[in-house]
């Protein structure tokens, strides 16, 4: 087959208008085309006058390679790619494993792990810290509706992990040579998901249908061999002189043998993070950001991207990506963006607030938010934050710095988990906010007029408030007086990344495997899910002797996770 990319047609394009196009761009009669099925489908909306669908097609055609050789100068005709998936293990292990692998977590990168270990014959044993995902939701809207934290089972511990109470991006900017975002996408549509999530150029699944996702994920793996144990937070490692894990202490004081342990524990497992420094686990710290999450109506991120469009059925909610380089020398971002959606407590630890967004698959509710935050060094955090009493060096420090914050917000929203909000308006005059306006904080358990100035470092609010000028020329409205800005959004990125070597294990702890975003190796639901499949590979290779093909670690200056 053939892929054609880049087939542009108006929104409201009749039912035979891309057959058309097709026997256009490659100039055949209509005999000649065999099928056709669309790959990619999404929109350009550079000229609001003129927003297009922008398609991708893959068609079967009488004479494939006369067509090919004709468009040889044309790079939107190209061979379809394979995107079928080739384990490194073909077959279940044929010798005897007396310790069956272990993966710790249930995020994206756990079950993705999982996934790929059970189907390979290799019969997982499954620990979750938190809660199975329906159980989890009770917990977790428990605190948004009366305030109540359990510090287990809350939007970053249990079942799905953080990812499930966000948009559920599936999409990502990682290279992903062996298409294995695509094998994560067939996999959460034959566990529930939509169909549609494998032709949308930005698939995305939201938090009620993720749900069904992730236990249908569960029961796949449960079925394939794989065991899973819920409430079991793993307290410590166990390692023989020669730094080879050997097993597991859980909470409850039980014991687990394991010399194959995958470590998928999200970006907020800061307990996990302290246990594994204190073990001589090489952990280092990396970059993250830190700010809070703007409101507006949706209405208005609508008419500021689609223009007249705005509200046609074929485009549905606007989204934006925005970035600056503030004067002070900071990069601002937009991060996690959600149309139609709403901003959600996302604290695990007691005395503190942190959001996040989140929305449904119809992205249907009034406004949009996203993160507005800023570029953190591991330098911003040294000694000032740092985890250990301010020891110079700390690589966990950047978890002091998120504590902090976050206790900050928690005391200027009135130490009951509601989040301290700001107008923009004063936040550009620099004053506190003292009521809202016409825009309505989504916020649950509520929100508290406060000065952020007092909840974020002053060179983040400096460099936010350039940003917002900046921004309100994107996209007109931006910077009304009204929108609101809750905080504080600290849990962006891991601040840490677990050092693993080539064969993507840690670099001085044989037999622990570090991945996913709590690693510091991933970013979002796809890069977490795809970093899953290639350190079950490489957990799958270590134990049956076969050398691992790919390369684990992060090349210098990659853009790329892994």
């Amino acid at each position: 087959m053939l892929r054609l990319t880049e087939l542009k047609l108006p929104l409201d394009h009749p039912a035979d208008a891309l057959r058309n196009a097709v026997l256009s761009r490659l100039a055949i009669p209509p005999d000649d085309l065999l099928s056709l099925a669309t790959a990619r489908r999404g929109y350009d909306a550079r000229r609001r006058s003129r927003i297009s669908l922008v398609y991708a097609v893959d068609v079967a055609l009488r004479d494939e390679a006369a067509s090919l050789a004709h468009h040889a100068a044309d790079p939107r005709v190209r061979r379809t790619p394979d995107t079928s998936y080739r384990p490194p293990v073909t077959a279940a292990p044929k010798r005897f494993l007396p310790k069956r692998p272990v993966v710790i977590g249930t995020g994206p990168c756990g079950l993705l792990a999982g996934l790929t270990l059970a189907q390979l014959g290799f019969n997982p044993l499954i620990l979750e810290r938190g809660k199975p995902v329906r159980e989890r939701t009770g917990d977790t809207w428990g605190l948004w509706r009366r305030g109540s934290l359990d510090p287990e089972s809350n939007v970053q511990f249990g079942e799905g992990g953080a990812g499930t109470f966000s948009d559920g991006k599936l999409y990502s900017g990682i290279k992903d040579p062996r298409h294995l975002g695509r094998r994560l996408l067939q996999a959460f549509v034959e566990a529930g998901a939509p169909e549609d999530i494998l032709t949308a150029s930005k698939p995305h699944i939201g938090t009620f249908r993720l749900v069904t996702v992730v236990e249908g994920l569960r029961a796949k793996i449960q079925a394939l061999g794989g065991e899973y144990r819920f409430s079991a937070r793993v307290e410590d490692i166990q390692l023989d002189r020669h730094r080879q894990i050997r097993g597991l202490t859980l909470a409850g004081g039980e014991q687990i043998e394991a010399d194959a342990v995958i470590l998928a524990i999200g970006h907020s497992a800061r307990d996990s993070f302290a246990m594994l420094h204190r073990r001589g686990v090489r952990i280092e710290a990396k970059p993250f950001s830190i700010g809070a999450r703007i409101e507006h109506p949706q209405a208005l991120i609508d008419r500021a991207r689609f223009g007249a469009f705005a509200g046609h059925k074929q485009l549905g909610p606007a989204d934006y990506k925005l970035v600056h380089h503030a004067a002070n020398g900071r990069s601002v971002y937009s991060f996690c963006m959600c149309p139609g959606g709403r901003v959600v407590a996302a604290t695990s630890e007691p005395g503190c607030v942190a959001t996040n967004g989140m929305s449904q698959y119809s992205r249907a509710e009034f406004n949009a938010n996203a993160g507005i935050v800023v570029g953190l060094t591991p330098r911003d955090c040294a000694t000032d934050y740092a985890a250990d009493h301010g020891a110079e060096g700390d690589p966990l420090a950047g978890i002091g710095f998120q504590r902090h914050w976050e206790r900050r917000a928690f005391d200027a929203g009135g130490a009951a988990y509601a989040a301290p909000a700001q107008l923009v308006g004063d936040l550009l005059a620099g004053r506190a906010s003292v009521q809202l306006g016409e825009v309505a904080p989504s916020y649950q358990p509520g929100i508290k007029p406060a000065d952020l100035a007092a909840c974020l470092p002053g060179f983040a609010i400096e460099a936010i408030r350039q940003a917002l000028g900046r921004f309100a020329h994107d996209i007109p409205g931006f910077a009304m007086h009204d929108a609101v800005l809750t905080g504080v959004e600290t849990r962006t990125s891991s601040p840490i990344r677990i050092v693993r070597g080539t064969d993507g294990q840690s670099l001085n702890t044989q037999g622990l495997f570090p991945a996913g975003e709590g690693a510091g190796y991933a970013g979002g639901i796809l890069s977490a899910g795809v970093d899953g499949i290639r350190i079950a590979e490489a957990v799958a290779c270590r134990l049956l002797g076969i050398p691992l093909a790919e390369r684990m670690t992060r090349a210098p200056g990659a853009v790329a996770y892994g």
